[in-house]
């Protein structure tokens, strides 16, 4: 059997005349966008052109829900209800539908954003709001979330598809969850290291944590991070390295 992944990025999360990440370097380099949708980043204007841009390059569509907070970047903690969350995703999701309807392509996914998505790791009530959501708006949209999480569980309990999401620029704990960003070593700068994260994830189906203990993840997307120092340089060196390993790189469907 051929080993695959998709290898997926946030775009789409500039605003007016500010811009942030690299977007058009980026899309020739992945095969699933997930595009900020006007809470967290990003702006009609935005939306549509990265939309269209992806639609050129023959990337899938996603929508990229995050908390309605533009001043920080959707990364600070927001208390949340599970019908917060539900409200918050719907509209996001659906306003994203339609850009995408407008520029002759449709929604393939939801990644949510930033806070959004490290609450829905830990809180089985947001967890549920946000499946919800998908699953209300359109049943054939593929849910992104980070590997063996609730997130996954939930979205799953609905009968929505799932793509489970791994990071090769990000360290793990024991448990599975991401090492918190505020912490010296959460992001992985070298490249063969992350090169090295990606083909055990992928290969091997588990991810060495911080402390050395090895522990399984399905290894369904993986997360490139476009706004990162040296971002395009990454991507390429993975792509490389998966490409070199016979791992087929298309967008989960």
């Amino acid at each position: 059997m051929t080993l695959s992944i998709d290898l997926n990025c946030d775009m789409g999360e500039s605003f007016g005349l500010w811009r942030m990440g690299q977007d058009e370097a980026m899309m020739s380099l992945i095969s699933s966008a997930n595009i900020a949708c006007g809470f967290h980043a990003g702006d009609p204007a935005i939306m549509r052109e990265t939309v269209a841009c992806a639609l050129a390059h023959g990337v899938s569509v996603g929508a990229h829900p995050g908390l309605a907070d533009l001043q920080g970047f959707g990364r600070r903690a927001i208390p949340t209800t599970e019908q917060q969350a539900y409200d918050l995703t719907v509209v996001q999701v659906g306003a994203l539908a339609a850009v995408a309807a407008s520029q002759g392509g449709r929604l393939n996914h939801v990644k949510a954003h930033g806070m959004l998505y490290n609450m829905a790791v830990k809180d089985r009530a947001i967890a549920r709001g946000l499946a919800r959501a998908v699953h209300d708006v359109d049943t054939t949209l593929i849910y992104f979330g980070l590997a063996g999480s609730i997130m996954i569980e939930e979205a799953q309990a609905l009968g929505l598809k799932t793509a489970q999401e791994v990071f090769g620029d990000r360290t793990y704990q024991p448990d599975g969850s991401l090492t918190p960003r505020q912490e010296p070593d959460a992001m992985i700068t070298d490249v063969q290291q992350s090169v090295a994260q990606v083909l055990q994830m992928v290969q091997q189906g588990t991810v060495t944590a911080r402390d050395g203990s090895v522990i399984a993840v399905q290894a369904d997307t993986l997360c490139l991070h476009g706004d990162q120092p040296g971002a395009v340089g990454f991507a390429q060196a993975i792509v490389q390295a998966l490409t070199a390993a016979n791992v087929a790189i298309q967008s989960p469907k």
